[in-house]
C-alpha cells in the first residue's frame, strides 16, 4: 500500500498551488530507480498510485536519465485520477519534470508539475521552477 511522506505531500500541495499548477508528483531516487512518495491532482484527489516507477519510464525517468528538465505539451487526459506509469494529470495541457540534485551533482529526486493551459516553458521559467522545486524536503 502506498503511504505518502507527510512532509513531501504538504510541500507538494503548496508548491503546485503556488506555481499555478493543477497536479504534481515527487519521486525519490532509490538504487533501482524512482519511488513515488507524493502525488496530488487539484481536483480530483489522487485515488491510486504506483509504488515504483522504473528508471527510464515516463517523464520522471527521462529527467533522471538526462539530468535535465523534461517538458511536454498537449497531454492526453486520464480521467481516472490515478497516478501510474504513463498516466497523465487530469485536464493537463502541459507538464514538466524537474530533477533535483544533491551536493554531489547526483539526482536525488524528480518533481513533476502539470498546468491546465498549453504552454512551452522558456529557459528562465524552467530555471525559476527548478529553484523552487529544489526546496523539496
Amino acid at each position: 500500500m502506498f503511504t505518502q511522506e507527510p512532509t513531501s505531500q504538504h510541500w507538494l500541495e503548496n508548491f503546485v498551488r503556488s506555481q499555478g499548477g493543477i497536479a504534481g508528483t515527487v519521486h525519490r531516487r532509490e538504487s533501482d530507480g524512482l519511488k513515488l512518495v507524493a502525488a496530488i491532482n487539484l481536483p480530483p484527489p489522487v485515488i491510486a498510485v504506483t509504488l515504483n516507477i522504473p528508471m527510464g519510464k515516463g517523464m520522471a525517468g527521462l529527467a533522471l536519465e538526462r539530468k535535465e528538465a523534461v517538458q511536454t505539451c498537449n497531454l492526453q487526459t486520464d480521467r481516472s485520477g490515478d497516478v501510474r506509469p504513463g498516466a497523465k494529470a487530469v485536464q493537463a495541457q502541459a507538464a514538466i519534470a524537474l530533477p533535483i540534485f544533491d551536493t554531489y551533482g547526483e539526482v536525488r529526486a524528480v518533481v513533476g508539475l502539470a498546468f491546465a493551459n498549453e504552454r512551452e516553458l522558456p529557459v528562465e521559467e524552467i530555471t525559476r521552477l527548478a529553484q523552487a522545486a529544489g526546496t523539496v524536503p
